[in-house]
Order: C-alpha cells, then sequence, then structure tokens
C-alpha cells in the first residue's frame, strides 16, 4: 500500500499483520531548501521566524462537519503531508541485530517503524475511517539559553475501529511467495516461515484461499490458488514439504508469485501477495528497478499488494523495503515463534477487511505559534503538499484495529498561546471509494506538561521510541537523554503499563547502550 518514495514540493523528505493491510508512501515536513534529506540521517527542520501570517489548516477540500469556505491555506514551509504507514520490520530488526551483540546500521533504523511498534491509547472511531487524538509534552525549560521559546513534543494519532468477533469479513485471498534457498537454511528462517504458514492456514476460514510459489534458483508454484476448506490438508502437506535448496532469484519468485495472484484473484476477495524471504537476492534480476517491474501493472490494474516478511541475522531490509513500496505493500521482521504467531495467528486472520483506502496525512503549523517543527522519521513516505488531495495519488489500506503515530518536535515562540497544529487525514471509503476526512487540532496549553513526571505513559513509550531510533542513526531530537536514562525510563514504563513489549524495549536500549564503544 505504501507509495514509492517521494520528494515533497517544499518539503525534506520524510509497522504486524496490520501492516499487511497498509500502506503508503511517508511523511515530509516543509522545509525551507526544497530538498529532501536521503539516507538514514535527520531531515531539516522546517518553519522559521518569516511572520507571523494565516492559520495553519489544509489547503482545500471539506471536512467532515466543517464548511468548504472554514478551510484557510497554510504557506506550504507550515504544511506537512504523508501517506500513513505502520511497518515495523526496522525495529524488529534492530532488536535481533542487538541481541545478537551488534548495532544495527543507521541506514536501516527508521524512526516511525519504532514508533508504531507499540500499543496506543487512542480513541476508536464508530464507523469505517479515522479517529484523530493530537497531544503533547514540554520537553524543555520556558525558554532557550539563546531567548528562543520551549520545545515539545506533539503526537498525532489515528486509530480505526477494532474487528468485531464474529464480524463478517470479506474473503482472503493470499498468494504465498516463500524464499526456500540455501541462506534460508539458518535456523529462524525457513522452519520459522513453515511455522508461520502452518499456524495461518489452521486459522484461516473455509472459504479463504492460499496459493504458494516458491522460488531458489528457480520459481515454482507449488499450489495454485485453493479454497482452505475444501484443501486444509493439502496445504499443510505441501508447506511441510519445504525444504532449502540453492541460489536466491527474488526476480523469478517475484514475477511468479504475482502471475498466480493475478490467475488466482477473486473479485470481492482481499488479494494479497505476501513475501517471506530474507531478501538476499543472488540470482536473476538482483536490482531492485528491475523487480520492481514486475510488480506494477498488478498493482495497478488489479489492486493486488504485497505484503513483505523478513527472516534471518542477515536481512536486505532496504531491498524489502522498496519492494513493498512498489507493491502498495509494507513490511514486518519476526526473529521467533512468539512474533510469528503474534503476526499470523493473532493479527492477520481478523483484519483481511479494509477500514480506509489511499490514507493520507496532513498537518497545518499555525506560524503564529510555531518556530520550527520536525517530523521524526517517514523520511521516505512523503507525499507532495498539493497532492494530499489528489486521489489518484496513493496513500495507504488501512484495517481493522490499527493505530498510526507521527511525532514532531516542536519549538513555540516565547509567549505562545494558542493553537499550534491541525491534523487532517483523508481517505476512501473501502466500499464506495468516496473521500471522507477527519481533523483534530492541539493547542498550546495541551502539550504545556513535563514529559517524564506528567505525561501519559502511552506517549513516554512513544517518545522513548523516537529517542532511540534517532540515537541509533546518529541524530538527535531536543530532549533526548543518554541511553543510559532512556533505559531507565523505558524500564519503568514497562512495570507502569505492565508491557512486555515495552520491557523488550528497555533491555534494546541496555544492549545498544553497552555497544556503544
Amino acid at each position: 500500500m505504501r507509495l514509492s518514495p517521494r520528494i515533497c514540493r517544499s518539503a525534506a523528505a520524510g509497522a504486524i499483520a496490520g501492516a499487511l493491510l497498509l500502506t503508503g508512501c511517508s511523511g515530509g515536513t516543509g522545509s525551507g531548501d526544497g530538498k529532501a534529506s536521503s539516507g538514514g540521517g535527520p531531515r531539516a527542520w522546517a518553519g522559521g521566524s518569516g511572520g507571523t501570517g494565516g492559520s495553519g489548516g489544509p489547503a482545500t477540500g471539506v471536512e467532515e462537519g466543517t464548511d468548504e469556505g472554514e478551510q484557510k491555506f497554510a504557506p506550504p514551509d507550515y504544511l506537512s503531508t504523508f501517506a500513513l504507514d505502520v511497518d515495523t520490520a526496522s525495529y524488529g530488526y534492530a532488536v535481533r541485530s542487538l541481541d545478537e551483540g551488534r548495532r544495527p546500521e543507521p541506514s536501516t533504523v527508521r524512526p516511525e517503524e519504532f514508533i508504531n511498534s507499540f500499543r496506543q491509547d487512542y480513541d476508536r472511531p464508530g464507523g469505517n475511517g479515522f479517529s484523530v487524538t493530537l497531544d503533547g509534552a514540554r520537553v524543555s525549560g520556558e525558554d532557550d539559553p539563546d531567548g528562543a521559546g520551549p520545545w515539545s513534543l506533539v503526537r498525532v494519532g489515528l486509530a480505526t475501529r477494532l474487528a468485531e468477533d464474529g464480524g463478517e469479513r470479506p474473503p482472503a485471498a493470499l498468494t504465498f511467495v516463500v524464499d526456500v534457498s540455501g541462506s534460508m537454511a539458518e535456523p529462524g528462517r525457513l522452519d520459522l516461515v513453515k511455522e508461520s504458514l502452518s499456524l495461518l492456514t489452521d486459522e484461516l476460514r473455509d472459504d479463504d484461499s492460499i496459493a504458494l510459489v516458491t522460488f531458489s534458483g528457480e520459481a515454482r508454484t507449488r499450489l495454485t490458488m485453493t479454497r482452505v476448506g475444501d484443501g486444509r490438508e493439502r496445504i499443510q502437506r505441501t508447506v511441510a514439504d519445504l525444504e532449502p535448496s540453492d541460489s536466491t532469484n527474488l526476480e523469478a519468485g517475484v514475477r511468479t508469485g504475482y502471475e498466480e495472484a493475478v490467475e488466482g484473484r477473486r473479485k470481492g476477495a482481499t488479494n494479497r501477495v505476501v513475501l517471506l524471504s530474507d531478501a538476499l537476492a543472488n540470482t536473476g534480476e538482483t536490482q531492485a528497478d528491475a523487480i520492481l517491474e514486475r510488480i506494477a501493472s498488478a498493482r495497478e490494474r488489479h489492486g493486488i499488494t504485497l505484503f513483505g516478511v523478513g527472516v534471518g541475522s542477515e536481512y536486505g531490509d532496504a531491498l524489502m523495503e522498496r519492494l513493498a513500496d512498489k507493491g502498495d505493500g509494507s513490511t514486518t521482521y519476526i526473529s521467533d515463534k512468539e512474533e510469528a504467531r503474534k503476526v499470523f495467528v493473532d493479527q492477520l486472520p481478523a483484519q483481511v477487511e479494509l477500514r480506509a483506502r489511499d490514507a493520507k496525512a496532513q498537518v497545518a503549523f499555525d506560524r503564529r505559534t510555531v518556530e520550527r517543527f520536525r517530523l521524526i522519521g517517514y523520511e521516505n513516505r512523503a507525499v507532495a503538499d498539493e497532492d494530499f488531495r489528489n486521489d489518484r495519488v496513493d496513500g495507504g489500506e488501512v484495517g481493522p484495529g490499527h493505530t498510526v503515530t507521527a511525532l514532531y518536535a516542536v519549538q513555540l515562540r516565547p509567549g505562545a498561546e494558542g493553537e499550534i497544529a491541525k491534523a487532517t487525514v483523508r481517505w476512501l471509503d473501502p466500499g464506495t471509494r468516496a473521500p471522507r476526512e477527519r481533523s483534530g487540532s492541539v493547542r498550546t496549553d495541551a502539550v504545556d506538561t513535563a514529559l517524564w513526571s506528567e505525561a501519559k505513559p502511552r506517549l513516554q513509550v512513544t517518545a522513548v521510541a523516537a529517542y532511540f531510533a534517532e540515537e541509533l542513526r546518529g541524530g538527535t531530537v531536543p530532549g533526548a537523554p543518554a541511553l543510559d536514562t532512556l533505559a531507565e525510563r523505558a524500564g519503568a514504563l514497562a512495570e507502569s503499563t505492565e508491557d512486555p513489549s515495552v520491557g523488550r524495549l528497555a533491555e534494546a536500549i541496555r544492549r545498544a547502550d553497552r555497544l556503544r564503544d
């Protein structure tokens, strides 16, 4: 569901089974230089002292419950526009690397994937679409030494309605493309993939369908599209028989997988290709640009999107992400049975319906109160500001129970009071494809609480994840503690939230601190 990376006209270019149903390009903030930052480093700051002009509202269009005449135009450098995304592969792979005694490469660290790896506390909407929640906290004193205003973190939270127990959903038509090359023989690769597929087969409904393609030196269709109800035992036997072979012809696997997905596509069903691989291509077309062309027509003509599941201590993160970008899809990473069960059993079967198509967000900052701001992460998810309401530009497809979080570092003007920002999310109704919007805003008094002593626990967890990611990739965010202090914060939050995933975050930070030198 994600778009390929884009560069905003006036912007610095810039999470599990839930990610299977969410794609998009991503977030950019307005930047005065008109250039995109590249690689894993932090992007430029947006805003400045250039006047105290108009309010930061969306450029045009109709918000639900709002007249079009009430919409106000914001200068381009005070807009931040991105397609929704909840990939989590970057965080999962970073934790795996730290567990093995090495720091992740900075280029593989994407802060938005760290942030979106953790549960949030946002209110849920009553129907399709999103709720919009904005809050924040202060991370510096009333004034910086240079006389500038205080720094805050502002959290933009979007959430969809949960799946209903026993509720109706469309059938799923899933084409699994499984890497059986020699590198997949390592423990925690093909064995984990086989267990994941076996668990999923037991969980899917009788009216769901599965196709299975494998690839090593060449691609092979092991199972054409088969209804689970009639073929559950045959699917299980086929999965059990998978064995590692030789080289990795990823292009052949992707091409054959999409051919099978197109041939077996079902009208009214959720049609997906699921690629399970370490993404270490070494045979055939090994460059992403060549492989990407195999995906485009199936996505554009048939709406078949790609979900990438990464495995292995050595993992082609950049290639897998680019494939998911082109396939309007998303990625996650699994390293053990617990994570596999979470993705393939707890989440995926219930989330093959949609709450929103082509979802994008635009945050408009009010230059009367905001000196400058930066979106943390989302560098390669940018959408041009003027394309926010261009429904031909793809956004994210979002399923039930998802949350999407964007975190901004914001410096307020000295003595500022009033609205800081207004966030608008736009999506297409999954049934009618009619455009819908929802907005929310945040004022200065809502961010005037100290982050570590007064802010909500889930906002603190979001801050910890963001600070950790920025440190790993060599960036910085105002208010960032040292790693040992950050680990203590995470440990305390793990106890107060009783959330094991926050405990694992605390341990990952401790490992990173020990490995720093």
